[in-house]
């Protein structure tokens, strides 16, 4: 049985960082609209020491290294009211890449590699990235496309290739590397994880790739790797098995980007709503009017559907269940569902809307990536379709 509600320590510190985020981070969100390079590190760290001093940094890091270590399911809350500003994530350190290389980390990581990778990124001291996607033809939404290679060589592996869209790059203390070490790019396998510190010779982070969204640190990045050397004590996980340990990640980050993206989506209509309460227009006030009372239940409707689908996935992945179509499932329909709730918000609110008198444009411009980050629609529902198909053929 799926048990919808969070842990009474979760609810708690739900609304500990609902208090939080309205009282300490919105309005430094508005002082730099949005935008995080206004502010960069100075901003990350002190937003990170107000969280620790509220008691709401770090809600899914192991209790060892100074975190709450919630579930998946209990941290959908949590992260769902982190996200209620574009820079709550970063503050309470549950933005991506570093939320997801801390639950990479903390399933595949050697101890050494805890204590060396794992912890300083829970206590946020560095950042970090995960540097798989690559400039066409190589990997982006088709993984086995990967075109970097590693060599073998003595002590270690000689890593060469680029990367692209690499976020956090700038600034990031170390990165996950996924490598080819056998095969050949199309390969489904042959793929390998490598740990290595961001100022290691030959490991040079390039331009920053301009998009729509501003809120994640050190941007989406170039990465070059010319002759970087790794010691085999930096390989995460086995050599060849890359492919099969990033599903540790891979499933898990895409629901918490959900929750994250879902704390936006409530804000958006939370404003929407409100303006629609007060605004008065032909005669009535417009949260009166039929067509903006369908506005505003649909996306009643998209979240309550987003969450459910989101408690669902994160059930699965707790219980070790095999969760990659309800992830897909909750990934692609959230993506769209949220679009639609910040869309309709700034439909709700005219010129307003698009305005920056209201952050309901920036907040549209933050989610519309999702539906291309960790993997388009498109390719989430072309694998779910394949997954009905086979087990239509096995019976």
């Amino acid at each position: 049985m799926i048990d919808l509600q969070p842990t009474p320590a979760a609810a708690d510190l739900t609304r500990a960082t609902l208090a939080f985020v309205r009282d300490e981070i919105l309005p430094l969100e508005e002082e730099h609209a949005g935008d995080i390079s206004c502010g960069g590190e100075a901003l990350r760290e002190r937003m990170q020491e107000r969280a620790r001093a509220a008691g709401v940094f770090a809600p899914h890091a192991p209790r060892e290294y100074g975190g709450h270590g919630l579930d998946m399911r209990d941290r959908a809350p949590v992260f769902e009211a982190a996200g209620h500003s574009v820079f709550g994530p970063l503050a309470l350190n549950i933005a991506a890449p570093d939320e997801g290389n801390v639950h990479l980390l903390d399933h595949v990581a050697t101890p050494d590699q805890r204590e060396r990778f794992l912890e300083p990124l829970c206590r946020g001291r560095v950042r970090s990235a995960f540097a798989m996607t690559e400039p066409a033809p190589g990997a982006g939404a088709d993984p086995s496309a990967l075109a970097t290679t590693a060599t073998r060589v003595p002590g270690g592996w000689r890593v060469d290739g680029r990367k692209t869209f690499i976020t956090g790059a700038d600034g990031a203390g170390f990165l996950i590397i996924m490598a080819r070490t056998s095969g050949s790019p199309g390969d489904r396998g042959g793929a390998t994880m490598f740990l290595s510190p961001a100022d290691a010779p030959g490991l040079t982070v390039g331009r920053h790739v301009r998009t729509m969204d501003t809120s994640m640190l050190g941007g989406h990045c170039e990465v070059a790797f010319d002759g970087l050397f790794v010691p085999d004590e930096n390989v995460l996980g086995e050599v060849d098995q890359g492919f099969h340990n990033a599903q540790v990640r891979l499933g898990p980050a895409r629901m918490t980007h959900v929750m994250r993206w879902l704390g936006s989506a409530q804000r958006a209509q939370d404003i929407a709503a409100a303006r629609a309460a007060e605004r008065e227009l032909f005669g009535s006030r417009l949260g009166d009017l039929g067509l903006a009372r369908q506005l505003i239940a649909d996306n009643e409707i998209d979240l309550a559907a987003t969450r459910a689908l989101l408690v669902r996935a994160c059930w699965e992945l707790d219980t070790g269940a095999d969760a990659r179509t309800s992830t897909s499932v909750a990934k692609t329909f959230a993506a769209e569902a949220i679009h639609r709730v910040v869309d309709r918000a700034v439909q709700l609110c005219g010129g307003l809307g698009v305005s920056d008198d209201l952050p309901l444009a920036r907040l549209l411009r933050e989610v519309r990536p999702f539906r291309i980050y960790d993997g388009p629609s498109e390719v989430h529902r072309w694998s779910i379709a394949a997954r009905v198909v086979k087990g239509a053929r096995a019976r």
